[in-house]
């Protein structure tokens, strides 16, 4: 959801100290004063519109580059500029000569961008040091979230969204100023910026004012040394690198070991440091739990028989912060991929089917560390494995069983330590009984079949941990399984429950891989079929994703089961991806299909939920009924709009 925040008051731009009282001609002196003055301001608007592909370090020289280039030769007129009116209070820093020398550096960045052509650095006379490359200092999830929002952004869409979020410009300022910058479509680039995903802070400035994106505030790391060392560099520069990096990439204490499959070493803060540092790992007492406020991954005891392996955990600490080319890194959708922000919380370390496993927990992300147990450490990053997900707002039974290993269509869950027992069950088989699964004293499970996708769908194994179902969907954690309405939906334990899942599973494969946390399987409802052929059901299924956006929902028929077959799949006859229909905000849902009877006789079926008081066809089949059902005659390949109206009055389409 948008955040709204309050807009500053503005003065009237008929007021005294607009520009049109001012002058509309800028000195190189009042342009060169401005400048000096907000530099450090100017280069962060520069480097939050470069794009991001070049890597940061390039990114700073571009920025200060941009800026530095920006002093006009000579006196400049502004007309036709579209600079802002003056403000007054906090705002008052906007004069016309800064207004001037934002404009000359947006334009640049922007044509920068365009080119995908980054601007050379400082020409030989002028001081260098060899060796080293510079960065802004690292943020935390959040300023790392919005650096990916903005990347995803086109360059006119950055630019909006720093002179409105940042600068604090109006819509038709930005517009204004987008305009005079030569961008050719500026209320396009200010709807984009409105419709970025960005967390918490990004409209406030608290983010975008952060270390993360100052290019002032910079970083030192050293460029590859072994490169440097195999291209046989004069000795007398290899040991002036040698004591420069020395200096800068000093550790603590005795030091924490070999890095193992991590790249060379990039930011040392205390922050960072301390996320690097297996002695400040948060560790819960196996019995915490009992008394934790809620039961999440906060209550999770460390588990493994390597959990006091400081050489492993500072090998997986070091790949997460800063993962080698040799390293498999892989996240669910909408995850952040970066270091951690502080020390983080090890669930589990141990030797798991001949794979070195380390589980980690930040508060909103599992991060799973694997290593090749005859080979670990490799400094190639041979066999190393990184994987990252969600699992933010994880509680009870969200929060039961993460992924610890898969190995040839088997899977190991490590299991909460308030899951007493664990049951295989077979979703399309409800009747089966299932059978019981070990738990070790580690909190692992014994191997279990992991789903196989398949065009013929025989079997969809799930796990049954006390009255919660889950089932393993490709990612770190087991997306949790219901059944009812979207508000209060219930465990899958009913015999009616378990044969609406029965009769659904098979369409699961087309959820996998998404980030999802849950999926609810609605009856919405029941409808009598045409020529006395029995009844159908129809069900609305809708996933759930850790990150909020990207559900999907699909509506099913699920027509009387021919003989021998009493659990054979529903007909899926609607998808759709976002949106609200069938969840808890908008638990109603609206859903047709062409069904074909015995006969022959080809059938248009809709129904909808309790609130739809009539249904509307229109299209290649035309009718309306009065109620939540429609039965209309057609033909093979019709196609037909679905329109109902609620009883509060409003309307609702059909899903698809």
């Amino acid at each position: 959801m948008k955040q709204q925040q309050a807009t500053p008051q503005r003065p009237d731009r008929t007021s005294p100290g607009s520009l049109e009282d001012i002058g509309d001609v800028i000195d190189v002196e009042q342009a060169e004063a401005a400048l000096v003055e907000h530099y450090p301001r100017l280069v962060r608007l520069a480097y939050l519109v470069l794009p991001a592909g070049q890597g940061r370090s390039r990114r700073v020289l571009a920025a200060h580059g941009v800026v530095q280039r920006t002093l006009p030769r000579q006196r400049s007129s502004t007309r036709g500029l579209g600079l802002p009116a003056q403000r007054a209070g906090t705002d008052a820093a906007i004069d016309p000569g800064y207004a001037f020398v934002r404009l000359r550096v947006l334009r640049a960045a922007l044509a920068a961008g365009r080119s995908r052509r980054w601007l050379p650095g400082p020409p030989p006379p002028l001081p260098q040091v060899w060796g080293l490359r510079l960065f802004p200092r690292s943020g935390g999830a959040d300023e790392l979230a919005l650096d990916q929002a903005l990347s995803a952004l086109s360059g006119p869409g950055r630019a909006a969204f720093v002179l409105r979020d940042l600068e604090r410009l109006s819509a038709p300022e930005t517009r204004r100023v987008l305009e005079a910058a030569g961008v050719a479509h500026p209320r396009e680039a200010l709807e984009e910026a409105e419709r970025a995903a960005t967390p918490a802070g990004s409209r406030d400035r608290s983010l975008l004012e952060s270390a993360e994106f100052d290019p002032c505030a910079l970083q030192a790391r050293p460029t590859d040394l072994i490169r440097r060392r195999q291209h046989g560099r004069a000795v007398l520069t290899a040991g002036v690198a040698v004591l420069v990096c020395g200096a800068l990439l000093g550790l603590p204490g005795d030091g924490w070991g070999p890095d193992g499959a991590a790249a060379p070493p990039y930011a040392q803060n205390a922050a960072a440091e301390a996320a690097l540092d297996p002695g400040k790992l948060a560790v819960t007492s196996a019995t915490a739990w009992k008394d934790a406020a809620r039961q999440d991954f906060a209550a999770w005891p460390a588990r493994g028989d390597r959990i006091h392996d400081k050489a492993l955990l500072r090998r997986a600490l070091a790949v997460w912060a800063r993962p080698g080319a040799g390293v498999q890194v892989s996240a669910t959708p909408g995850t952040p991929a970066g270091p951690a922000s502080g020390p983080a919380q090890l669930l589990f370390a141990g030797v798991v089917d001949h794979v070195v496993v380390v589980l980690l927990h930040d508060g909103l992300r599992v991060i799973r560390y694997a290593e090749a147990a005859d080979g670990e450490g490799q400094s190639d990053g041979t066999g190393a494995a990184l994987d990252f997900a969600r699992t933010d707002g994880a509680a009870a039974a969200s929060a039961s069983a993460l992924v610890v290993s898969r190995t040839q269509g088997n899977i190991r869950y490590l299991t909460a330590p308030w899951v007493k027992s664990a049951r295989l069950t077979d979703l399309v088989k409800p009747d089966a009984a299932g059978r019981p699964v070990t738990i070790g004293g580690s909190g692992m499970t014994t191997a279990v079949p992991t789903p196989q996708p398949a065009e013929k769908c025989t079997t969809w194994p799930a796990l049954r941990m006390g009255s919660h179902l889950l089932t393993d969907l490709g990612e770190l954690t087991p997306a949790r399984l219901t059944y009812g309405t979207p508000r209060k939906p219930g465990e899958v334990t009913a015999p009616q429950a378990r044969t609406a899942w029965a009769r659904t599973a098979c369409q699961l494969p087309a959820v996998r891989g998404m980030g999802v946390r849950a999926v609810n399987a609605w009856e919405f409802a029941h409808q009598p079929l045409p020529g006395g052929a029995g009844n159908a059901a129809w069900l609305c299924t809708r996933a759930e994703t850790w990150r909020g956006a990207g559900s999907r929902t699909m509506a099913q028929i699920q027509t009387p089961a021919p003989g021998g077959q009493p659990y054979a799949a529903g007909t899926v006859a609607a998808r759709t991806e976002g949106g609200t229909a069938c969840g808890p905000r908008a638990p109603r849902a609206l859903a047709g299909v062409l069904w074909k009877a015995t006969t022959g006789q080809w059938w248009l079926l809709a129904a909808g939920s309790s609130q739809v008081t009539s249904i509307t066809a229109t299209g290649s089949v035309h009718g309306k009924a009065a109620g939540r059902l429609l039965s209309l005659p057609a033909k093979a390949g019709d196609r037909a709009e679905l329109k109902g109206r609620l009883a509060n009055g409003k309307g609702i389409k059909g899903l698809g």
